[in-house]
């Protein structure tokens, strides 16, 4: 249990995820980077230890930083496997972010390496360029804090979800593919072709990167979803999820021992979501706390009220709640999508008693936003400024369950054509979803605004990633930046490793 000040430590609201009452702990000192740690660690997981990846900062999983502090980080590999650390969200120099041998090689075991930029306000997060070790949680939260964070009057709280696999990574990708998945291989290569016919030039070895052993795993491959008939594709299936997990984890706890967030009685919260699931989309249901959506993807959107928001893979939520004076608990849930698991923590003031929530609901959550009703909600407060459209290009997503293959342009990564832009130019890029999956489209290097859903105009949300559902087209507006090779890609780690990416090739 964390008890903090009403000022006190952003991020705090779990053990796991960073520590409570320690304002100077993240902050470095003149001269001095901060450390981060690739680590192995040990979760109990319903009773039972779980041997998973993680990114230990000064003060626990993940970082959080001041206004005004640049991201000067010295990132140490200590696993026995190599690495790559993506900062989800940062827009750093094309050398820094991240993504295997473009253009820096993983860390090898034992190596450090220095970043050193000006980070970006707003809730973040970064985690393993390699889609085996994001399912081994090899991911922490990056918090940047605004100079309105510090004056605001109000509890900072970091929920972290992830879904969870006692198995191997390599047998829950073997399971949902078919035996199709790779991994990052050598030149960031990725499995691709049909299910049994690996891209020529993959590298084999890459999803033996960080394997946790042959642990026996409860999890089942699974094709599910209603009749969802959407446009004009009536009676087909739409496929929500195709693996279940084993455990569903909010800051590395399960409802069966979840994290309880001391607050004060009609407190203000801020509360930042941060969906790091490999393969699950959440809703986040607030309860009886009313709350306001603020911010997505570190962006700050005209406020909305509600209870229940959803956010894809790679997606970020801030809700901001104000609680009653009065003594209680209030459970903030994140309800998987068309099932019945869920996880989260529990708001709760001194005293009050913290009843046991169970770890399936009543009834299976809907599927999310498959008509697109909460992203046409969404408007950033400050948009992109108006000028003319340079260049636009469309970008389809295809893919089937049978065999499991997932493209973009019909193209798997290595046979993909790179989506060509000069830096400077007023983009457009029309994400046409003609698969019955939804993918979460992430974009490196970049943050893009939400202008069109389904053919029709918005002032969107400013965003990094944005889901796009089955048979649905999504337009984004971004100017593009640095002159380098950008990814592109499904935030869905089994689309991503059976070679669901592509560059957003920016040139001078």
């Amino acid at each position: 249990m964390n008890i903090l000040t009403r000022r006190g430590f952003l991020a705090a609201g779990s053990a796991a995820i960073l520590g409570a009452q320690m304002p100077s702990l993240a902050r470095a000192q003149s001269g001095s980077p901060l450390a981060l740690s690739a680590a192995t660690r040990t979760l109990d997981i319903d009773g039972r230890a779980a041997t998973v990846f993680g990114l230990a900062g000064p003060s626990g999983q993940g970082l959080v930083l001041d206004p005004g502090q640049r991201f000067r980080v010295d990132l140490t590999n200590d696993l026995d496997v190599p690495t790559i650390i993506h900062w989800h969200g940062q827009i750093p120099p094309n050398a820094q972010d991240g993504v295997p041998d473009i253009p820096l090689p993983p860390l090898v075991p034992g190596e450090t390496r220095s970043y050193d930029f000006e980070p970006r306000a707003g809730t973040h997060w970064m985690h393993s360029h390699l889609p085996i070790q994001e399912i081994q949680l090899l991911a922490a939260p990056l918090i940047v804090r605004s100079p309105e964070d510090l004056a605001a009057d109000r509890q900072e709280v970091v929920m972290f979800l992830h879904d969870f696999s006692f198995s191997a990574p390599e047998e829950v990708l073997a399971r949902i593919t078919g035996g199709s998945a790779g991994g990052h291989g050598d030149h960031g290569a990725l499995a691709g072709g049909s299910a049994a016919q690996p891209m020529p030039g993959m590298d084999h070895g890459a999803l033996g990167h960080g394997g946790m052993g042959n642990m026996p795993g409860m999890g089942n491959m699974r094709g599910m979803g209603g009749m969802m008939g959407m446009g004009g594709m009536a009676g087909m299936a739409m496929d929500l999820n195709d693996y279940d997990w084993d455990a569903y984890l909010a800051n590395d706890r399960t409802l069966s021992d979840p994290e309880v967030v001391t607050i004060e009685r009609g407190g203000r919260i801020r509360l930042r979501i941060i969906n790091a699931a490999a393969a699950t989309v959440f809703w986040i249901d607030s309860g009886r706390a009313a709350a306001r959506l603020v911010a997505v993807d570190g962006h700050a959107v005209r406020p909305l009220a509600g209870s229940r928001f959803g956010l894809a893979m790679g997606q970020r939520l801030d809700l901001e709640i104000d609680l009653p004076a009065e003594t209680g608990t209030w459970p903030i849930l994140a309800l998987r999508e068309g099932a019945r698991e869920r996880t989260g923590l529990i708001l709760a003031t001194p005293g009050a008693e913290v009843r046991r929530l169970d770890a399936l609901a009543e009834t299976a959550a809907p599927a999310f936003d498959t008509d697109l009703a909460q992203e046409a909600r969404l408007s950033a407060l400050v948009p992109l400024q108006g000028r003319p459209v340079d260049r636009s290009q469309m970008l389809m997503l295809g893919g089937s369950m049978q065999p499991y293959a997932w493209t973009i342009n019909g193209a798997t990564w290595g046979q993909h054509q790179p989506i060509a832009a000069r830096s400077g130019e007023r983009v457009v890029l029309s994400f046409h979803n003609m698969s019955m999956m939804g993918h979460p489209m992430h974009l490196h290097g970049h943050a893009f605004q939400v202008v069109a859903v389904n053919g029709r105009a918005v002032a969107g949300a400013l965003r990094d990633t944005v889901y796009v559902p089955p048979m649905s087209m999504v337009d984004v507006a971004l100017d593009a930046g640095e002159a380098a090779r950008w990814m592109l890609h499904c935030h869905h780690m089994p689309h991503l490793a059976t070679g669901m990416m592509t560059e957003f090739a920016v040139s001078a």
